[in-house]
């Protein structure tokens, strides 16, 4: 058993040395331009899209900043300025699906799939749930209530302070990453190597037989369900080297949880904003199974449609 959790451990530091190397860098660039004139500057830029949203110009600040950095720092832009319910829902509902940008699409990248495309299935989620729950609630016009959330803030003064303060952001994210990664990777080598995780496999290979992926897909699914696609994708990456994911699976694992991610904690983050949480759920759960089927089956039909014509071909220069 030593040996067991020796090894995991071992992985864990490799995993957090590999993703470490993209979230540092990432999360002290963006630290730093949002106390430049770069971040403001783009804030106005984006201001009359939010109209079409049902939004006001100041909901751009906490899009901008969820997208850029992480959910967290969206809600504290939030609780910053006065919104109604109505607009306080659009915004969690845009932001669960498109939040952390640049370092969940850079480590999907690591995982073998498409960095570009993941970030633009995640936009085009959010834009269009924000547009169908504008179009068809027409309640939700009271002003929301913040509870006991507090608006503080510590604004760095001068550049030195500012970069340090990106230092002390990038290295906690780092520590916070080791904290999980580590031990996930110690309870993995465990399940692994004591034949466990072939058991939940087979539990859940009838949810990922109907999303249209092979059942060694499961961990994978539930990693990212219960963690989130930043902290998931060390096991995502592992999944893919260790288990055999192929990469049509990982497509449509990650198609899935970008959609639908860190489902218990993405949720009750909105809990303290005074916003319905289980409709937000709802509506992330069904999108991610509706839109995983979806392509899914187009990727089957046209994987049929290419044999085919490969053999009509094929025959075709035999005679």
């Amino acid at each position: 058993m030593k040996g067991i959790l020796i090894r995991g451990f071992q992985q864990g530091l490799s995993v957090t040395w590999t993703l470490g190397k993209v979230i540092f860098p990432i999360t002290l660039i963006v630290t730093i331009l949002q106390h430049t004139p770069v971040l403001p500057w783009l804030i106005e830029k984006i201001s009359p899209l939010m109209a079409l949203f049902g939004l006001s110009g100041e909901a751009a600040v906490p899009l901008v900043l969820g997208n850029a950095l992480n959910l967290y720092a969206g809600i504290a832009a939030i609780v910053s300025f006065d919104f109604t319910v109505k607009e306080v829902f659009i915004m969690a509902v845009m932001m669960s699906f498109s939040h952390n940008l640049f370092i969940e699409s850079t480590l999907a990248s690591k995982a073998g799939v498409n960095g570009w495309l993941i970030s633009g299935i995640r936009i085009s989620l959010a834009i269009m749930s924000a547009a169908v729950i504008n179009l068809f609630w027409s309640g939700g016009n009271n002003m929301a209530a913040y509870g006991m959330i507090s608006t503080a803030n510590s604004v760095p003064d001068g550049l030195t302070e500012i970069i340090i303060q990106g230092l002390q952001t990038a290295f906690l994210a780092i520590l916070q990453l080791a904290l999980i990664v580590i031990p996930l990777m110690m309870v993995m080598q465990v399940l692994r190597e004591k034949g466990w995780l072939q058991i939940v496999s087979n539990k859940l290979a009838p949810f990922t037989r109907l999303l249209g992926m092979e059942k060694n897909t499961s961990m994978t699914l539930v990693t990212g369900l219960t963690i989130g696609l930043a902290y998931g994708a060390g096991m995502m990456i592992q999944a893919v080297e260790e288990d055999g994911v192929s990469r049509r699976d990982m497509y449509l694992a990650l198609i899935f949880l970008v959609s639908c991610h860190a489902v218990v904690e993405d949720t009750l983050v909105f809990v303290p904003l005074g916003i319905p949480v289980l409709p937000l759920l709802v509506i992330r759960l069904v999108t991610a199974i509706l839109l995983t089927m979806a392509v899914a089956f187009t990727w089957k039909r046209m994987e049929k449609q290419k044999r085919k014509d490969t053999s009509h071909e094929h025959s075709y220069n035999t005679l």
